[in-house]
């Protein structure tokens, strides 16, 4: 078996090792949903440098302050950092002075998690920080080390380092944001370890998007060439799987229980809108609880976890908005894994996987169309593309009820693509006059766009010979996943 390379993030890690090249201080900020790689970039960055420098590496548990006090204690002790040099810390301006000792010493200090010293009780602490982070940033060239800290909720890293009022604002040198894996780091991996069909394609990025730490986790399994039901076996339902708790530790733990429903709800019924999620909360829950618009707020603006997506050209006051997870594997697990996985001990194995990946499928029918969106932009970004695009590929709904999957648009070319995307082919073979009327109907209500190139295209997983010709019959250009990752 091949060896697990690092993958992709080339433009990051050229960030980072300019950084830590420079020898003097920083204050770094790296940003990104948890297991999306923030500790392994910076890993991989020191390596390829070959830094000599001294590493401090302490994860900050969401507690009182004497439980950061104890992670930094056995981080140290972990770490081997001298007593004698580096005192332990028995407070928290204790702990900032420290901290500045061990960057003027030449360390590299990681914080990660550092979004909990946004929580109540660490204001003090965060005015300790910003005193000695501005010492040290007064003596810049004279100092070796520097800090980095990692986190995971955006909100509150922007509280704690970006407004205005926070003691830390304006003393980030280096801000890096980690996002998923592209696709053609995601085909990189497949190609190495496993067969690029779109079959595989698309059941891996479904469940893991673009997260390496969960790829690995299958290349450790030694599952990544598997069929699915081995694989959801293997990285689910078994009790070492490694994945088995994963949306319960590190996504759902953050809610405490408060949005369970509401996240719930948008995972399993994708696209609604505001006022018929509020409605169907409140019936599927019994109860006329008038938090459910401010839950679902909070899980957008803050947590991240859901987003609200405007049919394409809608202006951003728009009130057609539909909500849905962000992340994959989240909705994977709220849609389709976790019930399965919570009743292991009361139904037979083999037929709770067998239902998962049922409902596994139906979940695919959504991820495709994200899926093809971001391939269509990473080709345009490549210049490997047939279609050149100037805007966002988005999805087009209107009151009339006119529903296109993907909208793709030139403003140079003055061209614009229209896109049937389904899981099955045949659904996309059934579908092809009804796709017709809804771009007439689209173009209807945009006149603008009369004068324009016009070009339809029906995307499924695969298309075969006969199901192309049926479609360029109806002037309806086919493409499959294999079409779209040629070349990357």
């Amino acid at each position: 078996m091949s060896e697990w390379k690092f993958y992709g993030r080339r433009e990051q890690l050229t960030d980072l090792e300019r950084m830590l090249d420079r020898k003097r201080w920083f204050f770094a900020k790296v940003t990104g949903r948890r297991r999306i790689g923030k500790t392994t970039l910076i890993q991989q960055a020191m390596a390829e440098l070959g830094s000599k420098l001294p590493v401090f590496y302490v994860q900050i548990p969401d507690s009182e302050p004497s439980g950061v006090l104890s992670a930094v204690k056995d981080a140290l002790e972990t770490f081997s950092v001298p007593s004698e040099k580096h005192p332990r810390p028995n407070d928290m301006l204790q702990l900032a002075k420290l901290l500045e000792a061990m960057a003027e010493g030449g360390y590299i200090l990681i914080l990660d998690e550092f979004q909990y010293f946004n929580r109540k009780g660490y204001e003090e602490f965060c005015s300790y920080l910003q005193a000695s982070v501005d010492r040290l940033a007064a003596k810049a060239n004279k100092v070796n080390g520097g800090l980095i800290v990692l986190g995971s909720i955006h909100t509150e890293m922007v509280a704690l380092l970006e407004d205005r009022t926070a003691p830390l604002y304006n003393r980030v040198t280096d801000n890096i944001n980690l996002s998923h894996l592209d696709i053609s780091s995601i085909l990189s991996i497949l190609r190495e370890h496993s067969e690029p069909t779109a079959e595989r394609l698309l059941f891996l990025w479904n469940l893991f998007e673009g997260v390496p730490k969960f790829y690995r986790d299958c290349f450790e399994q030694d599952v990544l060439a598997a069929n699915r039901k081995t694989l959801l076996r293997r990285i689910f339902f078994e009790s070492s799987s490694p994945l088995r708790s994963e949306a319960e530790n590190w996504f759902l733990r953050e809610l405490r229980g408060r949005y369970d429903v509401v996240l719930k709800f948008v995972a399993r019924n994708p696209g609604r809108m505001h006022k018929e999620l509020v409605h169907a909360i409140r019936e599927v829950s019994g109860t006329a609880d008038t938090q459910v618009g401010g839950y679902l707020k909070i899980l957008v603006e803050k947590f991240e976890l859901i987003e609200r997506k405007l049919p394409v050209f809608a202006k951003p006051e728009a009130k057609r908005g539909r909500y849905y997870v962000t992340d994959n594997f989240l909705r994977s697990w709220l849609a389709a894994i976790g019930n399965p996985v919570s009743a292991i001990a009361f139904r037979p194995l083999d037929e709770l996987i067998h239902e998962t990946d049922k409902r596994l499928m139906d979940v695919e029918g959504g991820s495709l169309e994200k899926l093809v969106g971001q391939l269509y932009e990473e080709r345009s970004r490549k210049g490997i593309g047939d279609f050149p695009i100037t805007h966002r590929v988005q999805g087009f709904w209107d009151k009339a009820g006119t529903e296109i999957d993907l909208v793709a648009f030139n403003e140079t070319t003055e061209s614009i693509r229209f896109g049937s995307i389904k899981r099955s082919p045949k659904k996309l073979m059934s579908d092809v006059n009804n796709f017709i009327q809804h771009v007439d109907r689209f173009l209807k209500a945009m006149p603008q766009y009369h004068g324009w190139s016009k070009q339809l295209v029906g995307i499924a997983p695969t298309l075969d010979t006969e199901q192309r010709t049926f479609l360029k019959t109806h002037g309806i250009l086919p493409q499959d996943l294999n079409d779209l990752t040629a070349g990357m």
